[in-house]
């Protein structure tokens, strides 16, 4: 990854934590390079948050990713937060899940 995409994705993160502060005081990005990749923000017990900001999306290889951090978090729920295109307000960005995980977030907070 050069240093112009690391400088790109850090940025990202930095907006969705301030973003979630609002909301989760204790949001932080995560160290990056852990033997077990548990996403990118921490904070949110349960929860795991893969940030991304790319020009080329890939949503398969995104969630392939997310599930995999998920299992390392042991983790119930995730989501991929990834930047949209002309939007700095991080509420206009996307959140991407697949639907068994959404199912399972809707059925937690619907109980």
């Amino acid at each position: 990854m050069s240093s112009k995409s690391k400088a790109k994705g850090s940025a990202a993160e930095r907006a969705v934590v301030a973003y979630l502060k609002q909301w989760y005081p204790h949001v932080d990005r995560r160290l990056a390079g852990a033997t077990l990749d548990k996403g990118d923000i921490s904070g949110i017990p349960g929860v795991t948050i893969e940030i991304k900001n790319h020009s080329r999306i890939d949503l398969a290889g995104w969630i392939a990713e997310l599930e995999t951090e998920m299992a390392n978090d042991k983790a119930w729920t995730g989501t991929v937060i990834h930047k949209r295109k002309g939007k700095s307000d991080v509420g206009q960005w996307y959140a991407t899940m697949p639907v068994n995980i959404w199912i399972e977030l809707l059925r937690k907070v619907t109980k």
